[in-house]
């Protein structure tokens, strides 16, 4: 059996055919494809929000926000189960040359073969944010299940705890070392071509983002952004430090006065030899989130709808076109229009992902029954009104 993949260009939305594959198989390279349609796990019990940053590819320095489970959100927690749904739109914008790329996959079990177990519901998202070319953007969506589910050995389950979830966030960081590498030792990419990458995965009840760069991931929970990753930007204080520790500086708001982001896939004009310790890394950092039937959906998009838009203005336009017309592919089509409305001056891509399969319109209310008026009329009216009628009854 062959899984569908849906491929989403700047102009039209195709569909492709991509074969299941088991572990150590041979994946075929799909030339055509732009698109197609995650960490210490913390407690199960709790609405924990852990993020890990890598100093190294193999130091994991996680920070965990522990909270006291409320008995009320555990139970929250056990009942709800992801129905997952999804949509896309990318535009390129004032740009001349289109470089972002994006992958969606509602659901891994069936997309990459019945030999790979993942937990129910499985789905896996990406959004590359190319620069400096579109070859590093394109040679990552290209390759982009063979780096993250076979040669970093993706660990299998279909239960999800501390292990398994540990496992993913090591295989997920290997992931995107091995794709750095890789575009460092392909010919075809130019090495002064580079591009950011967010990953998102839900697996269970869990959703993780993998971040490199400054593509974002916002989740509504209840109408309120919650912002599941951080925009890796040269000014800002930890990695303006981190850095200018490894010998780069910044300028103007640019990593040695060239590149607007402080981690990136490629770019290896930038970076210093293999091995080596360089301002400009590959190392993601992480973020997850238990989910509960409060979260409502997820938004992933390139920094060409950030730049001109807040987490929260995005949540609530979305919100209010779900509550309409219940499209989220539509909503990702009114997020990027919302941003060319604002001038933005970038490519412009957005994923949206929804965690409930129902219909999110608002009713509309019944119409009222008519209310038939009645009026009182005295004894005097009444016989009045008696006599008038006889009188005419009379006539006849």
């Amino acid at each position: 059996m062959v899984a569908e993949a849906e491929v989403v260009c700047q102009q039209s939305v195709p569909v492709l055919d991509v074969s299941f594959f088991g572990k150590g198989s041979n994946i075929e390279e799909v030339d055509e494809i732009v698109a197609i349609s995650s960490p210490k796990f913390g407690k199960l019990a709790g609405v924990d929000c852990v993020t890990a940053d890598l100093s190294s590819a193999s130091h994991l320095d996680v920070k965990s926000q522990e909270k006291v489970p409320d008995p009320s959100i555990e139970s929250m927690i056990l009942q709800f189960v992801p129905e997952i749904r999804s949509g896309s739109f990318a535009d390129i914008g004032p740009r001349r040359y289109m470089e972002d790329e994006h992958i969606r996959i509602d659901d891994l079990s069936s997309h990459l073969g019945p030999l790979l177990k993942f937990p129910k519901p499985s789905a896996f998202y990406g959004a590359f944010d190319g620069h400096g070319g579109p070859e590093a953007a394109a040679y990552i969506r290209k390759h982009v299940l063979r780096f993250f589910f076979e040669d970093v050995d993706f660990p299998q389950t279909c239960e999800v705890n501390d292990v398994f979830m540990e496992g993913v966030e090591n295989s997920l960081s290997k992931s995107f070392l091995l794709a750095d590498l890789a575009l460092a030792d392909d010919c075809t990419v130019n090495s002064s071509s580079g591009t950011t990458a967010l990953v998102a995965m839900i697996l269970g009840r869990v959703l993780m983002v993998a971040n490199v760069g400054d593509c974002r991931a916002v989740l509504c929970r209840k109408g309120e952004a919650i912002d599941m990753s951080e925009d890796h930007r040269p000014i800002y204080p930890s990695e303006q430090r981190r850095v200018e520790e490894l010998g780069g500086f910044i300028d103007d708001g640019y990593l040695n006065g060239v590149l607007s982001v402080s981690r990136a896939l490629g770019d290896w004009d930038m970076k210093f030899p293999k091995g080596s310790s360089s301002p400009l890394i590959a190392e993601p950092e992480f973020r997850q989130m238990i989910l509960t039937e409060d979260d409502e959906f997820l938004i992933i998009g390139c920094d060409g709808i950030w730049d001109v838009m807040s987490s929260q203005h995005a949540v609530s336009l979305v919100r209010r076109g779900l509550r309409r017309h219940d499209d989220p592919e539509q909503c990702a089509r009114d997020l990027v229009r919302e941003a060319l409305r604002h001038n933005t001056f970038d490519n412009l891509t957005v994923i949206m992902v929804c965690f409930s399969s129902g219909d999110q319109r608002e009713q509309q209310p019944s119409p009222r029954p008519r209310r038939l008026r009645c009026c009182s009329l005295s004894a005097e009216a009444l016989s009045s009104l008696r006599r008038s009628l006889l009188d005419a009854n009379g006539n006849w």
